[in-house]
């Protein structure tokens, strides 16, 4: 039997009717805790039952989370960000020159991008973020005279600028209204082109759960049924073009086997 084999007869056991309810009395006591971090728990029906179960918390709006995302990840590409690069390196080169990065942190994709990709002229690189987080990145934009980089807190103001290429990476879920078929409803143009990258998708039924995100701050997320996601993007007029596995990142949700996404999801679109 080998190691991944073990562990999952183990889950099982734990997971069965006798140990269930002290193994999510465990869970749930370390998920509230430091030792929580990036951990998930709970199965709610919305955003609103989340944050009523979760301890008050600022969320991502905090100025404490942006450390890792400074000093690491605005640095480095890591084997996730591959596909992204190379389906943004394609979408420059057919002219496009603006981008709305939703939930792009201080900045980091395109600090780090910016190592490895040639810019187009006239890049118009714009941030959606928390106003906690954006702060910090406007300073390291300006630090870095990086005019071409900026941020703004409204994504319904952002919807209507008509960028070309919207990156989405590991946030979307967090966002209470931001199913993408809806945010291109919204849009008063659409972009041509859309990375989604670090997303939960799995078979089952879409529902929302609660992450540990550290520094005492915990948010609701998304997770998302796959063929009603890749659907809601087609029925808008783009056709997938790719995908790919985030094997990084997985959701494993204490009580709920069925539930669990053994993987994370990246997707590229392009309108017709």
């Amino acid at each position: 039997m080998t190691y991944s084999s073990a562990s999952q007869v183990v889950r099982q056991i734990l997971e069965g009717p006798v140990t269930r309810p002290a193994l999510l009395r465990w869970r749930r006591q370390q998920f509230l805790s430091a030792a929580g971090f990036g951990s998930y728990f709970g199965l709610f029906e919305n955003f609103a039952q989340a944050r009523d179960w979760l301890p008050v918390s600022s969320e991502f709006d905090s100025a404490a989370l942006a450390a890792e995302y400074v000093e690491v990840r605005a640095k480095k590409v890591f084997a996730y960000d591959y596909p992204v690069m190379w389906w943004l390196q394609r979408a420059f080169g057919e002219g496009a020159a603006s981008v709305l990065d939703i939930g792009g942190s201080v900045g980091v994709h395109f600090h780090a991008y910016g190592r490895y990709l040639r810019m187009p002229p006239g890049l118009s690189w714009r941030v959606v973020e928390v106003p906690a987080i954006a702060a910090i990145g406007r300073d390291m934009a300006a630090q870095a005279g990086a005019a071409a980089l900026s941020f703004a807190s409204d994504l319904e103001q952002a919807l209507r600028e008509g960028d070309e290429i919207w990156i989405a990476a590991g946030s979307l879920q967090y966002f209470e209204d931001a199913r993408p078929g809806d945010l291109l409803r919204r849009s008063r143009a659409r972009p041509r082109h859309l990375l989604l990258n670090k997303l939960p998708l799995y078979d089952g039924e879409d529902y929302v759960t609660a992450q540990n995100i550290g520094s005492g701050c915990f948010a609701p997320a998304h997770v998302y049924n796959r063929r009603r996601f890749v659907d809601e993007v087609e029925g808008q007029g783009y056709v997938l073009r790719d995908q790919w596995q985030v094997l990084e990142r997985s959701l494993y949700l204490p009580g709920f086997p069925e539930r669990c996404v053994p993987s994370f999801s990246g997707l590229c679109f392009s309108a017709f």
